[in-house]
């Protein structure tokens, strides 16, 4: 390997040396000294890879000192790109260069030679570079295969059994042996004249920093809610924010007071090694304390507010008493970690320290699964499981159920360290979960108390939004709640951030962050130009609502193709390797998708050509009513019932369409009437050309008629036909008329006839026969009378119409 490095070198100060010229750029004397120590570097590493003896930690300063060197040669990789290109252009612009014997001109032959030479040297930082990032990507990998191998190997390692007997009395033995240690150090430190004079010179301030955590661990709660009642009366009640903001403080100025006093006893100096370090975890502990304790009052909360009634205040009372025992056991294990560093037990020891621990946190685990269980077999509806959040509440039950099983389990056969490392960190993502979960209804709280909707808030956008986010960003903690190294991580960024290829296209967050962010803005720009030209420019001019409304939408379309080829070119996407992709896609489209390309085209060519236009009366396959939107795939119509009708635009354009005020709103209207016969049919006339004449929708030009329809059934028929100025307005205009032609026709005596039949019997006596045939004979049968003698001699078929035919 070192003779292909010191080979490559060597190559390279070969072409160094040719390339070399005024105008070549070259690697700087500093810049071969970096390289250098880096190959020095990624030698070591392949060395400490191959004999895979180093500890973790050496590993992982080697890992890191790997990956700085990465982010340099990332950097350079990207250096002088605008500056290649630009010059491949220019050799490109020259065309082709001469083949075989044949020569060029002798001005462009060393044009083109020192373009070359150019280009040539600026790839080389670039070829190196690329060689060097590659092989720093290799050597971290490896890296991390191996403390991946590391850990996974401790975590399935077996140890000794703490059910043993024989393991008991020795581990009693360390644990009294380090209390004892810890006490003699912390004696023998009292005793001493150096924490003598220490407490002469610190006495004090550590007076002070103990008077002052009293203080705070005595009066923090009541602190706390005058500080809460204070912030209520600013506003916002019954949103929340002020009670969590309460809550916070009854956490934090206890904390305070803990980390105050933790001081006092540092400044002491009576504790020794053991013994200090024992008391600097104490805040954290104490944080744990609190933070559970503060869990369990939000879930109190939660369920008081919005009638979030799922268990009783029973419960809750008894599922509070377990998070703090979580907190307690999350502490003793801790306390068995340091007491195991501290005092280098044997790992018999460790397991017997470690398994009650384990045991009682499992016990726990159970037992909240079991207050939950309760809780539902009481609700006999079962409606606890309609929302999300009841639904992982039940997940999380039988997870709880699984792993309450498994790590005693574990443990008592000797896989202490597969126990530990499922049953705290199930703990720990808990509580992670229900903390999300808070903060979600607390930001949303906000949100609500900003905005002015209260409770509401909960029921908007905003929430799911914010949830969603927090739950993304909840992931790497609990990737690391779980035994993911930091390193595991950043690395997963780091590769992120490079991006990743699809279809010869490279997406990392930077060019898609830059896409989408210049295309909101072009986005933002089409629709205020939109709403510009809809409420300012478009109607002060003569062109008709139809053709604003198709400016305005063909402007919205171009702009927003505009907007993303721009945001396209912005971010750095080169779409031409997807060109082959996309011609695939488009026969694709072109089969499978043809009905709604069919339907854009047809919206399309609504926008240009116009038959029907935004607030047209049209009729179309027998729906009529108002046109309210034409976008690129349907038209919205507007019926007279209310109701909209969605009609696909390729209808609009290969059906028949009746459009009724296509241009203008002028329209006809017919008023039929009929008279009795023998009325002057001049008068009618007349009457009826008064009557829409005198009506002002009808205009006078050209002017309305009457028109004697003919000689109906029953009524001589007319007609009144006039043109509107506005044929929307037909029904008010035919009922206008109505009313004035019954008024008129009432002065004037006119009657408007209804339909009238002479019905005449055939052989009555057939039918009196017929009757006195069903009478009883105790009822007197009266005598028919006789039909006339002008009685027709036959009912037909004709005489049982509806009037169409000639009176008899």
């Amino acid at each position: 390997m070192l003779r292909q490095v010191r080979l490559f070198l060597a190559l390279v100060s070969l072409l160094f040396a040719v390339l070399s010229g005024p105008a070549t750029a070259q690697l700087s004397d500093r810049q071969s000294d970096y390289y250098q120590g880096w190959v020095k570097t990624a030698d070591r590493a392949e060395d400490v890879i191959e004999a895979n003896r180093a500890s973790n930690a050496s590993l992982e300063n080697l890992r890191s000192e790997i990956h700085t060197y990465r982010d340099v040669f990332n950097s350079a990789r990207g250096a002088n790109t605008e500056r290649i290109q630009t010059l491949e252009s220019q050799i490109k612009a020259l065309g082709p260069g001469p083949e075989g014997d044949a020569t060029e001109p002798e001005d462009i032959a060393t044009l083109r030679s020192h373009l070359e030479n150019q280009l040539n040297a600026l790839r080389v930082p670039h070829i190196i570079s690329d060689e060097a990032f590659s092989r720093a990507n290799g050597l971290i990998a490896e890296i991390d295969q191996i403390l991946r191998n590391r850990q996974k190997k401790e975590l399935l390692e077996r140890g000794p059994s703490p059910l043993n007997p024989s393991y008991w009395r020795p581990a009693w033995v360390d644990l009294t042996e380090a209390g004892r240690s810890l006490f003699n150090e912390a004696v023998q430190n009292y005793q001493t004249d150096v924490v003598h004079e220490q407490l002469r010179k610190q006495g004090l301030g550590i007076l002070l920093l103990v008077f002052v955590a009293i203080v705070l661990l005595g009066y923090g709660k009541r602190w706390s809610e005058a500080a809460g009642n204070y912030l209520r009366t600013i506003g916002g009640q019954g949103t929340g924010v002020w009670t969590f903001l309460t809550s916070l403080f009854r956490i934090i100025l206890p904390w305070l007071g803990v980390l105050l006093l933790v001081k006092a006893v540092v400044l002491t100096g009576i504790l020794g090694l053991r013994g200090t370090l024992l008391i600097q975890n104490v805040p954290f502990w104490a944080a744990i304390v609190l933070y559970y304790d503060w869990i369990g009052r939000q879930v109190y909360v939660m369920q008081q507010a919005q009638g979030f009634r799922k268990l009783s205040p029973k419960r809750i009372t008894e599922l509070r008493i377990y998070l703090d025992l979580l907190a307690v056991f999350l502490i003793l294990h801790d306390l068995g970690n340091l007491f195991e560093q501290i005092e280098n037990t044997s790992d018999a020891t460790r397991a017997v320290v470690g398994f009650p621990v384990i045991l009682a946190t499992a016990l726990v685990l159970l037992r909240a699964r079991q207050i939950r269980l309760a809780e539902v077999q009481a609700e006999p509806d079962g409606n606890a499981r309609g929302t999300g959040v009841i639904q992982l509440v039940e997940f999380l039950r039988r997870a709880l159920f699984l792993l309450g099983v498994v790590s005693p389990v574990l443990a008592a056969i000797g896989y202490n360290n597969a126990a530990e490392a499922i049953v705290f960190p199930a703990v720990k993502s808990l509580i992670l979960i229900a903390a999300l979960i808070i903060l979600q209804r607390f930001l949303t709280s906000v949100y609500g108390l900003i905005t002015r909707k209260g409770e509401a808030a909960r029921d908007t956008l905003f929430s799911v939004l914010i949830g969603f986010a927090m739950a993304i960003l909840a992931l790497p903690v609990l990737a690391l709640i779980w035994g993911a190294r930091e390193t595991d991580l950043l690395e997963a960024w780091s590769r992120l951030l490079l991006g990743f290829d699809i279809g010869g296209v490279t997406v990392s967050p930077s060019n898609f962050f830059t896409f989408l962010v210049v295309f909101l803005i072009g986005y933002g720009l089409t629709r205020a130009l939109q709403g510009g030209l809809r409420t300012s420019l478009l109607p002060k001019t003569s062109i008709d609502p139809g053709g604003q409304n198709a400016i305005v939408s063909g402007t919205g379309y171009v702009g927003i193709f505009l907007a993303a080829l721009v945001a396209i070119m912005v971010a750095g996407f080169d779409l031409s390797s997807l060109a082959i992709v996309a011609g695939a896609l488009s026969v694709g489209i072109g089969f499978g998708l043809q009905t709604i390309v069919s339907n854009f085209v047809s919206g399309i060519i609504l926008l240009v050509e116009r038959p029907i236009s935004k607030g047209d009366w049209i009729d179309v396959n027998g729906m009529m009513g108002y046109v309210r939107d034409i976008s690129v795939r349907s038209t919205r119509i507007e019926t007279f019932d209310r109701t909209d009708v969605i009609v696909p635009n390729s209808d609009l354009i290969s059906g028949v369409v009746t459009n009724y005020t296509r241009g203008n709103t002028i329209g006809r209207v017919i008023v039929p009437v009929g008279v009795a016969y023998g009325t002057d049919t001049r008068v009618v006339e007349t009457i009826l050309g008064e009557i829409a004449n005198a009506h002002p929708m009808v205009l006078a030009n050209p002017a309305p008629n009457v028109v004697f329809q003919g000689f109906g059934a029953d009524s001589l028929d007319f007609e009144i036909r006039a043109i509107l100025r506005d044929v929307n307005w037909v029904l008010s205009v035919k009922s206008d008329m109505n009313h004035e032609i019954n008024r008129r026709f009432v002065e004037e005596g006119i009657e408007i006839p209804f339909a009238q039949r002479d019905v005449w019997l055939r052989n009555p006596e057939a039918l009196q026969s017929s009757d006195n045939a069903q009478m009883p004979p105790s009822e007197p049968v009266s005598e028919a009378k006789a039909p006339p003698a002008s009685s027709p001699a036959e009912l037909t078929e004709a005489d049982l119409s509806d009037g169409d035919g000639d009176e008899p």
